[in-house]
């Protein structure tokens, strides 16, 4: 009952963290690009997709729990160094799913490209499509790629921290 009771606990600090995570950095894109968060929302969800989203949520929510869990180790150098592990795979699985969203947008675009006759009439239509699959490669490299090093370095740099003291 103390494995599960734990489990909750951390799960609910790694979503508090995510959560408020996601609140600084959307307060800091509508400053930024000054637009409501509504029009924010709407041109992510255009652009990246809820594919996407969703997945690049799933894998940062694994890696904040395994900060967590990490940090609530103490001094069993084991399951830090285990739960390090996963969360430096999922920070790399970001990399790799933006990488792969790069690819399936670039895919989409020139399948699209072929699939659609070329006549100055269709022209206009077909540069809409493959510039919005092309939109969908580029941004969720620049995302997902910063993203990912971010988590990573998170996990190394308390890693290493939490080694320093035990020392």
């Amino acid at each position: 009952m103390n494995a599960f009771s734990n489990m909750i606990t951390h799960g609910s600090r790694a979503a508090s963290y995510m959560l408020g995570s996601i609140v600084i950095a959307a307060a800091l894109l509508v400053l930024s690009v000054s637009q409501d968060i509504s029009t924010v929302t709407n041109w992510a969800l255009d652009v990246l997709g809820m594919g996407f989203i969703s997945l690049l949520g799933g894998l940062i929510f694994i890696t904040a729990f395994s900060l967590v869990r990490m940090l609530a180790a103490g001094e069993h150098k084991n399951e830090q160094d285990f739960w390090l592990g996963v969360g430096l795979q999922s920070a790399n699985g970001v990399t790799t799913l933006a990488l792969t969203f790069t690819l399936l947008g670039i895919s989409l675009g020139i399948g699209g490209l072929a699939a659609q006759p070329l006549s100055p009439e269709t022209v206009q239509a077909v540069i809409r499509d493959l510039t919005g699959n092309f939109s969908l490669a580029f941004m969720t490299t620049v995302i997902g790629l910063p993203v990912s090093a971010g988590l990573r370095a998170l996990m190394t740099i308390a890693h290493g921290r939490l080694r320093r003291h035990a020392t």
